[in-house]
């Protein structure tokens, strides 16, 4: 497909936030406001029901090619919702009336007889997009959204269709015109199917309702999982993982009048220093966990903070004895002791990339080695907040352990990391941001207080380590306290 259709994927492969608006600014950096461990974004984070509601009456929206199955009506009914959410909204934010797309198109990519999309055969299409040229939104019915259901849930599918009519709305407002990269056409419409999803979680949708949650939850999941795979392909334009939930996180916050503001000088201000592809052909970003490779890494964690009285570590394993704090595998600190405990197989076997599935649509998990080396920092920062006299314990030292831990990331960058000796350390790779984000997502270990005890939504676990990854410990310091 051709820049005429704006798609979730490229053919077959598959493929959170600086806020403004409501927010305040901590060194010049704009924070969230929304600190409360057991909101999201202003909600109460709470479970209940999550997905089609039942009872209403489905959309009669047209679908060419449709074979009036479950996901094609999931979808009708999902591009229906986003209308009523749109009709709303477009008015209160750009000129003129809001214009509903003006076809949608089901396929089965093993049809021969699929219907055309954007000038294109679907045939062995497995993707979604948006048309420019035809002001139509279509969807594959076969592998790509029941893939999605299968793996994250419903709401997934619902995502994914809200980021394609977000393509739609950008075209419709003349947001964008065809000078701008493509990574500002997909941070606008992530940011767009945000700001939507929350209007489901305000509970404003008819055919659908979100929890904030395990269903909110599955719902980044499913962003995350979307992500470009290999950020050194210039044809990769949607954003790596921690930019796509940046951009959902932004949407959902602030509304869609945040979305707007998003261009390519506000992406490159998030991007900063943070690594945007890998050094070479033969770089795969990964350093495997070896008892050197911790204390490496650990003496890097060093050299940013600074502490006068450093952790030490014990290869023992994760339970110490400590007198006063539970183990958590598989690394603990014990603040008595001040000792990090290690098991360092199961570290290990937690930082190793899983092999993925040749045959697999979507990859549930994002797994490599800052997976573990993202949890050996938010034991490290137990330290750090013990040296400024801050309680180990409930959910804002969670949260706090997750926002230093995004500062510590967003320091060993290249170029800035060292170790204490003034020795080069070890930096960050591309996609480690992504690595710790699908953890902070899956079992949220990295925001958990010095028990393990961690706080029920991702929502919030990733809003605070991407707090601490563009604003740095001053921001977590002052959020959190």
């Amino acid at each position: 497909m051709t820049s005429r259709v704006r798609a979730l994927l490229a053919l077959v492969a598959v493929v959170a936030t600086v806020v403004t608006g409501c927010a305040s600014t901590v060194g010049g950096r704009a924070v969230s406001i929304y600190e409360d461990p057991f909101t999201v974004a202003g909600l109460p984070a709470q479970g209940g029901p999550s997905g089609p509601r039942p009872g209403v009456p489905d959309s009669n929206r047209a679908v060419v090619g449709t074979d009036r199955g479950a996901i094609d009506t999931l979808a009708a009914n999902a591009i229906t919702d986003i209308e009523s959410y749109w009709a709303g909204q477009y008015p209160t934010i750009f000129k003129g009336t809001f214009r509903p797309v003006g076809t949608l198109v089901s396929w089965n990519p093993d049809d021969p007889a699929a219907p055309e999309f954007c000038g294109f055969q679907t045939r062995d299409e497995v993707n979604a997009g948006y048309c420019t040229e035809d002001d139509a939104i279509g969807w594959d019915r076969e592998y790509l959204l029941p893939s999605l259901v299968d793996a994250f849930g419903p709401m997934a599918a619902v995502m994914v269709l809200a980021h394609e009519y977000g393509h739609a709305v950008q075209q419709k407002a003349g947001l964008v015109g065809d000078d701008d990269p493509g990574i500002v056409f997909e941070q606008q419409a992530d940011c767009f199917a945000g700001a939507f999803v929350r209007y489901i979680a305000e509970d404003g949708a008819a055919h659908f309702t979100l929890n904030t949650s395990d269903g909110l939850n599955s719902v980044l999941a499913a962003t995350v999982s979307v992500r470009d795979t290999d950020p050194s392909d210039p044809e990769s334009t949607h954003g790596s993982a921690f930019e796509r939930v940046t951009a959902v996180q932004l949407g959902f916050t602030d509304g869609p009048s945040a979305c707007t503001r998003i261009d390519t000088n506000e992406i490159l201000s998030r991007r900063a220093e943070l690594p945007q592809s890998f050094d070479g052909t033969a770089d795969d970003g990964e350093l495997p966990v070896t008892e050197e490779s911790v204390r490496a890494i650990v003496a890097s964690f060093g050299a940013v903070f600074a502490l006068a009285d450093p952790p030490t570590l014990d290869f023992a394993g994760a339970d110490t004895g400590c007198a006063d704090g539970a183990a958590t595998e598989p690394v603990s600190y014990c603040a008595t002791t001040n000792t990090i405990g290690v098991d360092l197989p199961a570290l290990a076997e937690r930082g190793r990339p899983r092999d993925s599935d040749s045959d697999a649509i979507i990859s549930v998990d994002i797994t490599g080695d800052y997976s573990a080396y993202v949890l050996l920092a938010s034991r490290y920062t137990f330290a750090v907040q013990k040296a400024s006299g801050m309680s180990l314990r409930g959910p804002r030292a969670a949260l706090r352990a997750a926002c230093l831990s995004g500062a510590v990331t967003a320091a060993l960058s290249p170029g800035n990391a060292q170790t204490t000796d003034g020795s080069r350390g070890v930096w960050l790779s591309a996609g480690d941001l992504d690595e710790a984000i699908s953890g902070l997502l899956s079992d949220g270990l990295a925001a958990s207080d010095v028990d393990g005890n961690t706080v029920p939504s991702g929502f919030s676990r990733v809003d605070a380590f991407r707090t601490g990854v563009l604003a740095g410990q001053q921001a977590c310091d002052g959020r959190y306290r």
